[in-house]
């Protein structure tokens, strides 16, 4: 069975390198970046390997991780999307797409978080 292709989107290095190495000893393949338009390019690009999107709740530039989650439901409407944040926003309901699933930063629940069951 070939592994699923997460994108995995946070401006902080020590933590995607923790998320990274999580998703990866959990069987993942894991393509990592440090910011929202670099994960949008990877969206856009011609036959796009990503099946699981993590993005980060607040980069430090535009565009941000709304926007990142909002272009891969463009691009594909059941793309399972997981947030990872400090404290839980609670404007991610009323700005997060629908059926997606929120995260605290640091959490061990990210491997098992929808990637088990999608």
């Amino acid at each position: 069975m070939e592994a699923v292709t997460i994108l995995l989107a946070d401006d902080e290095a020590l933590l995607l390198m923790d998320f990274e190495v999580a998703l990866t000893d959990a069987g993942f393949h894991v393509t990592a970046v440090t910011g929202g338009s670099k994960a949008i390019d990877i969206l856009r690009s011609a036959n796009s390997p990503i099946q699981r999107v993590v993005t980060d709740i607040r980069f430090r530039e535009l565009p941000d991780e709304w926007e990142v989650a909002r272009v891969a439901r463009e691009i594909d409407p059941d793309l399972p999307i997981v947030y990872i944040s400090g404290p839980v926003l609670p404007d991610w309901a009323s700005r997060g797409v629908s059926n997606s699933i929120m995260l605290e930063k640091p959490s061990s629940q990210l491997v098992t978080a929808r990637f088990a069951t999608a």
